[in-house]
């Protein structure tokens, strides 16, 4: 058995990322950035869901590429082209965004069903069964028609068609025969790692977008560096202890069917928590570096709260799916985000951005005399 697996980690150490892929990934940083931008002018419940619904099937089909690229990797050009036309309907689709649910919905849809259109027919070319590429493809399919559907209509309606979308996807994984798709740990691992870099990315612009327009005083200054010590600090807890290094291990040894499996629930489901985390804190880090004196309204407090405490939240659980510890730590300090918002809606962003970095930072500190690698 331990032959086995060190020969099938040789193999799979044998693909890695192309510069193609992280070109497509600019894509998805600008739809994060769209999302961030719909949420920010609609702070509330209803705006939430609709970027939960949205956020949803565009990551379910921009996952469904890294999948595609584990398989067949873009290395010939007929494969780039495919994947750059792809890349061009993930960019009109993160355009109508704004407009999604204002009379914008037509094009997002049909651009979802031309980036369908293209995974369906590559991954027909990868060599997997036909039989289990035919029932996904048509999963898919049907997917897209409830978002091409409900991109002519308005409201609730429309929400509703695209909300059926999300639930399909969420049993999409059951009705596929997920052990005929081959994945590679090291490439599926990294992939993944480099689009929450990527992600990341969104909190960064948003200090810069926070900070545009306003003399760069110290209260300015202090408020965007406390902001990218926040950044760190989910950076940290996705990186710090090289967990992908130890999930591309983990994943290698397991059996193709339990390895696809966790595969979708750790970075399909989990990376989507992950992402509405960033969003979050993004779109409630813009206000708080444009004005860091000054008190921030409810909803962006509780969006810089709740974003961190759920991605630290899917992190956790990330990590106690492959084994990692310890979490108590963590647990604790998502346990404990909530107590900042009153900092932040009765004093100013700054007491509530410097009081997050600093359990950040207590956090991980705790983390390493306890001995994180063990």
């Amino acid at each position: 058995m331990t032959t086995a697996i060190t020969l099938q980690e040789t193999d799979e150490l044998s693909l890695r990322v192309t510069p193609l892929e992280l070109f497509f990934d600019l894509v998805f940083v600008f739809t994060i950035t769209q999302l961030t931008e719909s949420l920010a002018h609609h702070l509330d419940l209803g705006g939430l869901v609709r970027v939960l619904v949205m956020l949803a099937v565009i990551w379910w089909m921009y996952d469904a590429f890294i999948w595609l690229t584990n398989a067949v990797p873009p290395s010939t050009h007929p494969r780039r082209g495919l994947m750059l036309v792809a890349m061009a309907g993930f960019l009109i689709i993160s355009l109508s965004v704004s407009h999604a649910f204002e009379g914008g919905g037509a094009a997002f849809g049909w651009a979802y069903l031309l980036v369908v259109t293209v995974h369906t027919g590559m991954f027909a070319a990868s060599g997997v069964a036909r039989v289990s590429v035919l029932r996904m493809g048509l999963l898919n399919l049907v997917n897209s028609a409830l978002v091409v559907a409900g991109g002519y209509l308005q409201g609730s309606a429309e929400l509703g068609f695209w909300a059926a979308a999300f639930a399909l996807q969420l049993v999409t994984p059951r009705l596929v025969d997920l052990p005929q798709f081959q994945l590679r740990a090291d490439h599926f691992v990294e992939r993944h790692g480099l689009v929450v870099i990527v992600a990341f990315g969104e909190s960064v612009i948003a200090i810069g977008v926070g900070a545009a327009g306003t003399a760069l005083t110290l209260p300015t200054v202090a408020g965007a560096l406390l902001t990218l010590a926040v950044c760190i600090g989910l950076w940290w807890a996705y990186f710090g202890h090289d967990d992908d290094e130890r999930a591309t291990h983990f994943l290698a040894g397991l059996t193709a069917a339990r390895r696809n499996r966790l595969a979708v629930s750790i970075y399909n489901l989990g990376h989507y928590a992950l992402f509405l985390g960033i969003l979050l804190l993004a779109t409630g880090a813009k206000p708080a570096v444009a004005h860091p004196t000054a008190p921030i309204s409810p909803a962006q407090s509780y969006a810089i709260a709740s974003g961190i405490a759920l991605f630290l939240t899917a992190n956790i659980a990330i990590r106690r799916t492959i084994g990692l510890t310890p979490t108590a730590p963590r647990l604790t300090a998502a346990a404990l985000l909530p107590l900042t918002i009153p900092l932040g809606t009765h004093l100013s962003a700054l007491a509530q951005t410097g009081a997050t970095a600093a359990l950040l930072g207590a956090t991980f500190a705790l983390e390493e005399r306890m001995g994180a690698r063990d």
